[in-house]
């Protein structure tokens, strides 16, 4: 094998070697984590929105005088499911705040719903209103798990694509822009519970 051919193999190389290390392969692999991540989020909403027609009808039974309550939590409901946002929509801020904040209101009215449920002990004791409870419930814990991964997944492909050698092929190949967040609501740090449980009495 001759000389010229010897140093074209190391160049090819070297080459692939330094690509490699200017995050050729890094950046992609941590987005693909960052959309796997993504697309759980999403199910555990839709997981939580298909819940709600049947304990809006559940309620509806029981306490049909609480229109309003029961009207705000379908219109949050199809607020929510209108507003899907891609993959490619992550880096978009305007976009992904839009989503969060449709899901967020949905949050608020199944507090509101929670808050009149109290009022009617006989709906609290049916055996199909109790099995929905813990179905939301998980289904809430769900969300919250799946948000702070997600986070997870973004935090460490942000930091990639803004670290020294990777940010090479973030912005030179790939034309990497960092990818959105979600961020807690004012008084969030305790995870939501949702138990329309009679609160036990004081002693």
């Amino acid at each position: 094998m001759n000389s010229s051919v010897l140093r074209r193999m190391a160049f090819v190389a070297a080459a692939s070697v330094a690509l490699t290390g200017c995050g050729i392969n890094s950046v992609p692999t941590k987005e693909e984590n960052v959309n796997a991540k993504w697309g759980n989020v999403q199910s555990a909403y839709q997981r939580r929105a298909d819940l709600i027609p049947n304990l809006v009808a559940t309620v509806k039974a029981a306490a049909a005088s609480e229109t309003q309550i029961l009207t705000n939590v379908t219109e949050a409901r199809s607020r929510a499911t209108s507003v899907n946002i891609t993959t490619d929509d992550l880096s978009d801020p305007a976009e992904f705040q839009k989503f969060q904040e449709s899901q967020n209101q949905l949050t608020q009215a199944l507090g509101q719903l929670r808050s009149i449920v109290e009022n009617y002990p006989q709906l609290q004791s049916q055996q199909g209103f109790r099995d929905l409870n813990v179905a939301l419930e998980g289904a809430e814990n769900q969300i919250n798990t799946e948000r702070m991964r997600y986070n997870e997944a973004v935090q460490e492909y942000n930091t990639e694509i803004r670290t020294f050698p990777s940010v090479i092929a973030a912005n030179v190949i790939y034309g990497a822009k960092p990818k959105q967040a979600f961020t807690a609501q004012a008084g969030s740090e305790v995870a939501p519970t949702v138990n329309f449980d009679t609160p036990a009495a004081a002693n």
